[in-house]
C-alpha cells in the first residue's frame, strides 16, 4: 500500500488556526488595525515581501515579513489569514496575520529592493511551517480577487467582503465565493518499474516532469487520471492511487498526486500528444540517476519533484 506523501510536501505544510469565525465580524479590520499584536504580510506580483536578511535575528532560511498593521497602504486589499498557532520569529501565539495586496505603486513604495520579493513558487520548500501555509493561502486568495472583479453571471462590479474571503455582486448583491481548480498529477510505472516523464511545450525542452491535467466536470480523478495519461501520451493505465495533494496557487490549483501502472492488456507505445507534450522517455532509476546533467527536473516545491523522489527511493541530486 502507498503512503501519504502529504505531510512532507512542501507546500501543504501548516501553522495557523484560520479562524473562520472572525470573518463574520464587520469590523474586524478596525480590530486589528488597534491590535499591537496583529501583523500583515505584503504581496506584489505573486510574490511575497521576504524578512530583511541582514537584520540581527534574522533566520537562516528566507522567511516572511510579518509588519506591524500600520505599514499597509490604506487603501490595499486585505485578506484575513488567520492566528498563529505558537510563537515564531518574535511574533507571539494567536497573533492575528491579514494579507495585503499591493499594486504597482504601492508594492515598490513599501518596498523597492526587489532582491526582497520572493517567489512561493520557487522558495516554498525553504519557509518554515507557518511561513509556507501563509504564503500559500495568501497568493491563493490574491489570485482569486484578481479574476473575479466582475460577476461571471451578470458582469457587474464585485467588492470584497468578509474580511477578504467574499466577493459580493454590487447591483445583485449576490456572494462569490473562492474556488480551486482541482488537477491531477501521477507517477506512471511499467512492469519493469520505470517511471515516464515528458516535456511540456512550455518548459524548456529538456525540463522533463510528471504528466497532469485538470480534471473534467462530472469525472472522477481516478478517470481523470486514465483519461490525461491516454490524451497526452497515447498509454492505457491501470489501478491509479492517490498518494497525497498540494495547494498550487499558480494561479489557482490544488494538485492530487497519483501512482499507476502500464496496462499490460495494451501495446502502450510512447505518442506525446504534440501539443502539450513534445517528448517522453522511460527512466530507470539509474537511468534517470544518469541523465541529470542532461534534463532538468521539476522543482523541490512541486509534487512531481516528491512523487519522483519517492519512486527513486531517496533524494536526487538535482536544483
Amino acid at each position: 500500500m502507498l503512503r501519504s506523501l502529504t505531510q512532507s510536501l512542501p507546500l501543504s505544510r501548516y501553522r495557523i488556526d484560520r479562524d473562520h469565525a472572525a470573518r463574520e465580524r464587520p469590523q474586524l479590520f478596525d480590530e486589528l488595525a488597534a491590535d499591537p499584536e496583529a501583523r500583515i504580510i505584503a504581496l506584489w506580483r505573486g510574490e511575497v515581501l521576504l524578512a530583511d536578511p541582514a537584520a540581527p535575528d534574522a533566520a537562516t532560511a528566507p522567511a516572511l515579513a510579518l509588519l506591524p498593521w500600520a505599514s499597509a497602504p490604506a487603501d490595499a486589499l486585505r485578506v484575513y489569514l488567520g492566528r498563529t498557532l505558537e510563537a515564531e520569529g518574535g511574533v507571539p501565539a494567536g497573533a492575528a496575520i491579514t494579507a495585503i495586496v499591493l499594486d504597482d505603486t504601492s508594492g515598490p513604495a513599501l518596498e523597492p529592493d526587489v532582491t526582497r520579493w520572493g517567489s512561493p513558487r520557487t522558495l516554498g520548500h525553504r519557509f518554515g511551517d507557518r511561513d509556507a501555509g501563509l504564503a500559500i493561502e495568501a497568493l491563493g486568495m490574491a489570485n482569486w480577487h484578481a479574476t473575479h472583479l466582475f460577476s461571471p453571471r451578470t458582469g457587474n462590479p464585485t467588492v470584497a467582503a468578509k474580511a477578504g474571503w467574499v466577493r459580493v455582486d454590487t447591483e445583485t448583491g449576490a456572494e462569490l465565493f473562492p474556488r480551486t481548480d482541482a488537477a491531477i498529477i501521477v507517477g506512471i510505472t511499467d512492469a519493469d518499474d520505470r517511471i515516464v516523464l515528458g516535456s511540456n511545450a512550455l518548459w524548456e525542452s529538456n525540463r522533463f516532469s510528471l504528466l497532469a491535467g485538470f480534471v473534467e466536470p462530472g469525472e472522477s480523478l481516478e478517470a481523470a487520471v486514465v483519461r490525461e495519461v491516454f490524451e497526452e501520451a497515447g498509454l492505457r493505465v491501470i489501478d491509479p492511487q492517490y498518494v497525497g495533494s498540494q495547494p498550487w496557487p499558480f494561479p489557482a490549483s490544488l494538485m492530487l498526486g497519483f501512482r499507476a501502472r502500464l496496462d499490460p492488456a495494451h501495446a502502450n507505445d510512447l505518442r506525446p500528444d504534440g501539443t502539450e507534450i513534445l517528448d517522453l522517455r522511460w527512466f530507470s532509476r539509474d537511468e534517470l540517476a544518469a541523465s541529470l546533467g542532461e534534463i532538468l527536473l521539476p522543482g523541490r516545491t512541486s509534487i512531481a519533484r516528491a512523487i519522483i523522489e519517492d519512486w527513486y527511493g531517496s533524494p536526487l541530486d538535482a536544483p
